[in-house]
């Protein structure tokens, strides 16, 4: 009910919620009419199957926005779109929605320890939530979920719902599928049997009653060849063979002449399957890091006229210059995703098709990485490399960068020339470059070097595994910096063993849209405001305001000793959530609480929890407050 403020409205759904309420007997009946209320109201038909596609994952499974997104789209439940980025525009708008109605909930937790690389949005069903769409609704669907339930073995056909439209058999054990299995499923349009780690092989026999499947998920299994009775699955639209790394061969896909997508990412593959040239409806072609796959014969790309995303490996032995034509060849392109080998052909590229503007977005791999991000619309990731004298061509319209485990790169992100000609950049990763000492270098010297445009719009900045790296900002001379990180929302630091101080007082006044810091595993950080050095002999009180601060993250710290200045306090009452984990000699939180019309202290209005870990209940008891109240009003919000 969210957003609905028609009285008539509310009195109705009143009456309606009172009625399912009277109806039913059994407790977990009431607590299912309940939450079956608002699915109910649930706006549309596409929400509500957007909705119950979230249960066919295992309890408890976090799943990113892109992965739930791509599986809708797969199944048509976003369909007449005029492009994937408007299906993608479509599908955030309705994970917003399931969140907003509390049938989805974000996972922040599991988010917050992805910050070794970069953080990525995700989402999962409450188990009660998810046992209502399995147990109350998805029957009525047709829907057969047995995900994540341990099985050893597939349901023989007596354990098949009748005429099941969808069945999830996501991560169990199953080892085999029985040669003399062929499931009667004359209405089956979707059969996920990814995640079973073991299951390897597949009989010609089980595919030959299920001829309107139209999506088929074999990803992450041990699968080491496909039956040929595949080949008669004409309505196939989505093929997902994933991490399939035993996956040596293909048989014909000639015949599938409605495949729209075909998803061999990390698969074992040797050779492009036979009659992929003929796939004249694909849309959707992923053969990055393919590690057996040494060449895509020549004309196979240009064939595919209908390709919107385009995921491959650009590497010196695949003929780069004969692929790079075909590629600008596909007027359908929407997006591009590319692992090149070295800088050198990263640039070749980069230099032919230096204009990306029909590609909606890209991202770009260089070296050896090892996985995709695929966090925003340009995105390039260079690892393993050694710049040196070597210039790197940057592509247009760059707005997330990502360096990992570069040699030669100097003591300054500042001071990089790669960095000199990305205005557009908005989000940055620095991961793992052993000489970086600090983000930016200014000289007070001269008034033109204490601007630094690259860092302008940089919205999202993560620092992790920097042995040297002991500041943000450092001014040589005597002067304030500019207003360097003026844009930053996002400040994310992992795993800095030499940092001690986090911000400097001089940077404050430039972070006014900060929305979230993050500190994990820096074991010499003592403070995350550095204090003045007059601190301790003056009698004023220092307050730091942060407008916009929604979570303060301190995790594994153990010598911090204070977040600010012994006499300051931190005005942030935008705070939603508040961790300090494994900070055993902090004594004090000095985040300020607001004021009641009495003059009374009231918690943060938006206050959702704080986390403080199992093992930190005497030391939250040990904490000195400000307010005598502060603790009391508190209480209700701990977590551990």
């Amino acid at each position: 009910m969210r957003g609905v403020d028609d009285v008539n409205v509310w009195e109705n759904a009143l009456i309606e919620l009172r009625d399912r309420v009277r109806s039913v007997k059994d407790s977990n009946d009431e607590i299912f009419n309940r939450l079956r209320f608002s699915f109910d109201r649930l706006d549309s038909l596409e929400v509500k199957n957007c909705f119950l596609y979230c249960s066919f994952f295992p309890e408890d499974y976090a799943f990113s926005r892109r992965e739930l997104i791509e599986c809708w789209i797969d199944e048509g439940l976003i369909d007449g779109l005029p492009s994937r980025e408007a299906a993608y525009k479509r599908g955030h708008a309705i994970i917003d929605r399931l969140e907003k109605n509390f049938l989805l909930e974000k996972d922040d937790r599991l988010a917050a320890f992805l910050a070794y690389s970069i953080v990525i949005p995700r989402a999962k069903m409450h188990d009660v939530v998810r046992d209502m769409a399995i147990v109350s609704i998805g029957p009525e669907f047709g829907y057969m979920i047995k995900a994540g339930m341990n099985l050893v073995k597939l349901p023989d056909e007596h354990g098949w719902v009748k005429d099941p439209k969808k069945l999830s058999l996501m991560a169990n054990d199953i080892l085999k599928v029985p040669l003399s299995l062929s499931p009667k499923c004359s209405t089956l349009s979707t059969l996920i049997l990814s995640s079973n780690s073991n299951l390897s092989e597949i009989p010609e026999s089980f595919f030959g009653e299920m001829l309107t499947l139209k999506v088929l998920d074999l990803s992450s299994t041990a699968v080491e060849t496909l039956p040929t009775s595949i080949s008669k699955l004409k309505n196939l639209s989505t093929l997902r063979l994933q991490l399939c790394k035993k996956l040596k061969y293909l048989p014909s896909l000639a015949n599938l002449k409605g495949l729209k997508k075909l998803d061999l990412y990390k698969a074992g593959i040797e050779v492009v399957p036979q009659g992929m040239g003929m796939l004249i409806s694909l849309e959707y072609l992923d053969l990055l890091f393919c590690p057996n796959l040494k060449e895509i014969p020549i004309g196979i790309l240009l064939n595919l006229s209908s390709l919107q995303y385009l995921a491959v490996c650009f590497l010196r032995e695949t003929t780069i210059v004969r692929n790079f034509e075909e590629v600008a060849r596909l007027k359908k392109l929407e997006t591009l995703e590319c692992n090149f080998d070295g800088i050198q052909d990263f640039n070749y590229f980069v230099n032919k098709f230096k204009d990306f503007e029909r590609a909606i977005t890209y991202s770009l791999l260089v070296g050896s990485v090892e996985d995709r991000l695929r966090r925003s619309k340009h995105e390039l990731v260079i690892t393993g490399c050694e710049i040196g004298e070597k210039c790197i061509v940057l592509p247009n319209k760059l707005e997330d960068l990502s360096i990992i485990g570069l040699k030669n790169m100097g003591s300054s992100l500042s001071k990089i020339a790669l960095l000199e000609k990305a205005n557009e950049l908005k989000a940055c990763n620095i991961r793992s470059c052993e000489e970086i000492e600090c983000v930016v270098e200014l000289d007070s010297s001269s008034s033109s070097s204490l601007r630094c445009p690259v860092f302008d719009k940089l919205e999202e900045l993560w620092l992790s595994q920097l042995p040297r790296l002991c500041e943000l900002v450092r001014v040589e001379g005597e002067a304030t910096p500019p207003h360097v990180f003026s844009n930053l929302k996002e400040l994310c630091v992992v795993s800095c063993s030499g940092i001690r101080k986090l911000l400097p007082l001089e940077l404050l006044q430039a972070l006014q849209n900060l929305e979230s810091i993050t500190v994990y595993f820096c074991h010499q950080m003592q403070e995350i405001i550095a204090s003045l050095d007059s601190d301790a002999s003056s009698s004023d009180k220092f307050t730091f305001t942060f407008p916009k601060l929604r979570e303060l993250c301190l995790f594994s710290l153990p010598q911090l000793k204070s977040i600010c200045s012994a006499k300051g306090v931190m005005v942030c009452n935008s705070i939603e959530k508040i961790e300090m984990v494994g900070c055993p000699k902090l004594k004090r939180i000095p985040v300020q609480l607001p004021q009641l019309d009495n003059g009374q202290p009231s918690p943060p209005p938006h206050l959702r929890e704080i986390w403080i870990g199992a093992s930190s209940k005497e030391w939250w008891e040990s904490l000195e407050w400000d307010h005598p109240n502060a603790k009391n009003l508190l209480q209700p919000f701990l977590k551990y």
